[in-house]
């Protein structure tokens, strides 16, 4: 007769016991030289079952060490806790005093939860009862109704319903992957941690972080160290990155880098926000846009920059105090707008440029760059044109040239030719070759054609009937000096890149990055220290702790014995 619980009450009764408990025994028989003290017990036509505090644990063959309240369970095990816990594999070693198990072979573990059914697949488990945890350290994956999840070593929370992954840690999901070195992941949220270099490569993205969160149900998620998206046609680096797939957008703030890889431009800012649906770019907070000209960088700053449009048909625009600058070309206004499609930049509201130590200003200016060549071709002043230059050798008297509007044409990236045209005027300071002033020149006529070398006059022409003369210095007072609508801005000329930024922008004080909130976490600390230990998860020894035992139940009364008792290894 196989051997059975005492009483129907039995396993309720010495629910709270440490004791192993003996539900169903089958057939029983002992071999002291391979098992000694060890009772064995093996299925006839139902499997050996066992019940301890909560959990009921079938097998083919069990060798139950009753002093010792452990056993060793083989062939077909199945242990059940609850109705949302079951463990299956080959073989389990499980101590009723610690309630740690040891699984091996084809181990599958599976936990009914909220979100549906998830399984835990490896070669050997440890599973503690005692603080609801299971780990793994020797490679293990994770099926649940989004992910197929796989690592080196694991652990499960099971009251949290979290994961803590550590080593070649892999997400695969239809829509993505996701690899990481540790990474912390809710079954019922699907939200992932991640917490040293990971990479998430999506059908239109690739994301890197050092230390981040990721929504694996939405694709959405943020990095705080070293984060990179690639998205779309651009690159973008911050302090903290923040990516959302559903609504095609990503921003970023601290440090950004934001890079155009079709057309080689460079943003920089503190706060930035990328739109991939409208492919459109907008930035603040000590915003400069860098690009080529020419082996030459072009810094374009503003309060707030823009760029719109796809590749090769992108608007950019600086409002609000912009400024640019590059080697021998500078500006300022109050907005600037530049097309790549007609190549055309504008300078909008109180313009002014410098090339060289000349000033030109406006009503409006406008750059026009050759759309084959990507070179500076021309320049256009449109009303109330004038340009200035400080004399060089006096120091106190100024060139002058005015007139309603003001072309110049470009060669090799330099200003070559200024033509001004309607009513235009010129004071020209004249000297020998000896750097003697032989005096002033003051003309007016219908156009002035001004040739440049070196960024610098070399000659002038005056075009229909020319009236004016050249004065000594003496004959021509100080207040006649300067022409009408005469404007010097030196003081606002941009010398160098730097310049290109405010006070404000230099002592801008940067935000603080929060941590990841991870809130039924461990801290990374305690995780780091926990590698060090037996356990390389969180300091739980590889194989079950012996404790001093409590005293052990009564040996069930009815055995039978089976006809093999070496059958057992």
């Amino acid at each position: 007769m196989p051997v059975l619980a005492q009483n129907p009450n039995a396993a309720k009764d010495t629910t709270q016991s440490r004791q192993i408990n003996i539900v169903y025994g089958a057939n029983f028989t002992k071999n002291e030289a391979k098992f000694p003290g060890a009772s064995i017990f093996s299925k006839d036509n139902r499997q050996v079952q066992f019940e301890h505090q909560g959990a009921d644990l079938w097998c083919d063959i069990a060798i139950y060490y009753q002093k010792e309240n452990r056993l060793r369970a083989l062939g077909n095990v199945r242990l059940q806790q609850g109705d949302s816990i079951e463990l299956t594999s080959g073989k389990i070693n499980y101590d009723g005093e610690t309630k740690l198990a040891k699984a091996f072979e084809d181990v599958l573990l599976e936990a009914d939860q909220q979100t549906g059914k998830m399984t835990l697949k490896t070669d050997t488990l440890y599973f503690d009862r005692e603080n609801q945890e299971s780990y793994y350290n020797s490679s293990g994956t994770i099926i649940d109704s989004t992910n197929t999840l796989t690592s080196e070593i694991g652990r499960y929370f099971m009251e949290l319903k979290k994961y803590q992954f550590l080593d070649s840690v892999h997400i695969d999901n239809p829509q993505y992957t996701l690899d990481s070195e540790r990474l912390d992941y809710y079954t019922n949220s699907k939200n992932a941690y991640m917490y040293g270099p990971s990479t998430i490569t999506g059908e239109s993205y690739k994301i890197y972080c050092e230390r981040g969160f990721y929504d694996t149900k939405i694709e959405s998620g943020y990095g705080i160290k070293n984060t990179r998206i690639d998205y779309n046609n651009r690159i973008i680096e911050g302090d903290s990155v923040y990516f959302d797939k559903a609504s095609e957008f990503a921003s970023a703030t601290n440090n950004i880098v934001v890079t155009d890889t079709v057309n080689n431009g460079v943003i920089k800012a503190h706060y930035a926000e990328v739109f991939k649906a409208k492919d459109s770019v907008f930035a603040t907070r000590r915003a400069v846009s860098i690009s080529l000209v020419e082996q030459d960088s072009l810094y374009m700053h503003g309060d707030t920059l823009m760029v719109t449009g796809k590749p090769q048909n992108r608007i950019s625009r600086a409002f609000h105090n912009a400024k640019f600058y590059k080697t021998d070309l500078s500006g300022k206004c109050d907005s600037l707008h530049f097309s790549e499609k007609t190549g055309i930049t504008q300078l909008i509201k109180n313009p002014v440029l410098w090339n060289g130590e000349n000033q030109m200003t406006g009503d409006s200016i406008h750059l026009i760059s050759n759309l084959k060549t990507e070179k500076m071709d021309s320049l256009k002043v449109i009303n109330n044109a004038f340009i200035v230059s400080l004399d060089s050798i006096s120091k106190t008297g100024y060139n002058q040239a005015k007139g309603k509007d003001l072309f110049g044409k470009f060669k090799d990236n330099e200003l070559k030719v200024i033509d001004l045209i309607k009513n235009t005027e010129v004071i020209y300071y004249m000297y020998n070759d000896e750097d003697q002033l032989i005096g002033i020149d003051k003309t007016i006529c219908s156009k002035i054609r001004i040739t440049m070398a070196n960024n610098d006059v070399e000659d002038l022409t005056f075009f229909t009937d020319p009236d004016g003369d050249i004065f000594p210095e003496k004959e021509l007072p100080v207040e006649s000096r300067k022409l009408k609508g005469f404007i010097w801005r030196g003081d606002e000329r941009i010398i160098k890149m730097e310049d290109i930024f405010d006070e404000d922008d230099k002592n801008l004080e940067l935000v603080v990055i929060r941590g990841i909130d991870n809130p039924i976490d461990i801290d990374a600390e305690e995780a780091e220290r926990s590698q060090n230990s037996n356990d390389p998860i969180n300091g739980i020894p590889s194989t079950p702790v012996k404790k001093e035992r409590p005293s052990v139940a009564d040996r069930p009364k009815q055995v039978k014995v089976t006809s093999d008792p070496n059958q057992f290894q």
